[in-house]
């Protein structure tokens, strides 16, 4: 979504619904129109919503990010894929360039600019070298996780260095809710507690403690996703859910494994 009239009911909708989570990106080409929203909802006496009550994700170009939204700061500041637009996926560059990119971050997030930092799209090679040389631990790294897409051993590295992990592309770009790929246990459990799948699947990753950023574009499912706290799934749910990248595994955006 990019424009005015598509984000502004949308953006309105979920600040009342409890949102307070906005993640953005110079790619998406809609921070300025974002920017323009956020005046007015801050400038909306029934939202009583201040800056300081929201937490803004930007990735890319700070500075032009910053001028655009008409921010001060930044809540957090992505790293948004570990390679470098134009160059071969093999290229020792990549590292380079992405190492520098994070040492940029490190300095702005010293001087105020940015309250925490992270990456996004890093696979454990790439995560692990970065924790090698960065005097300043990723705070959040965000990448595809659902349970067709598990990835046990990014989530041992985050852990282990208490990096919070925030999952995007938790319905699986609509293919786990819609009946492209079928998951009977889905089905069973959205029974089960009375609750969609797609509330079964932000649920899960809840319990998991880690950050979800759903998107829709209509009121009433931004409403629904709002009830994901209204219930709690059982440890055999969750056993189920762990387990269905062994037999299904999907990827349904992009794949860092091959970025030197």
């Amino acid at each position: 979504m990019k424009t005015y009239e598509e984000l502004r009911p949308v953006v309105f909708e979920a600040i009342r619904s409890g949102y307070r989570l906005i993640d953005s990106a110079t790619v998406y080409k809609n921070e300025k129109v974002l920017g323009k929203i956020l005046k007015e909802v801050f400038a909306d006496p029934d939202l009583n919503v201040k800056r300081s009550d929201l937490f803004i994700t930007s990735k890319l170009s700070i500075n032009e990010s910053l001028r655009k939204f008409d921010l001060d700061y930044f809540d957090l500041y992505l790293i948004h894929w570990p390679g470098t637009s134009k160059t071969k996926l093999s290229d020792p560059i990549n590292e380079e360039n992405r190492t520098n990119s994070y040492k940029a971050l490190e300095q702005l997030y010293k001087e105020g600019k940015l309250k925490h930092i992270g990456v996004s799209n890093y696979s454990p090679k790439h995560l692990r070298h970065l924790l090698s040389i960065c005097t300043v631990v990723p705070h959040v790294h965000q990448f595809e996780l659902h349970p067709c897409l598990y990835q046990p051993e990014i989530l041992y590295i985050c852990e282990e260095n208490k990096i919070q992990v925030q999952a995007y592309s938790s319905l699986g770009e609509g293919a786990l809710i819609n009946g492209a790929i079928k998951i009977d246990c889905l089905k069973d459990i959205a029974e089960e507690h009375h609750v969609s799948t797609a509330l079964v699947l932000l649920r899960w990753a809840v319990q998991h403690d880690w950050i979800i950023i759903p998107k829709s574009r209509t009121v009433t499912r931004i409403q629904e996703n709002a009830k994901v706290f209204s219930f709690k799934l059982s440890k055999s749910n969750m056993e189920l859910l762990d387990s269905i990248y062994e037999n299904e595994y999907h990827r349904f955006c992009w794949d860092p494994t091959d970025i030197y």
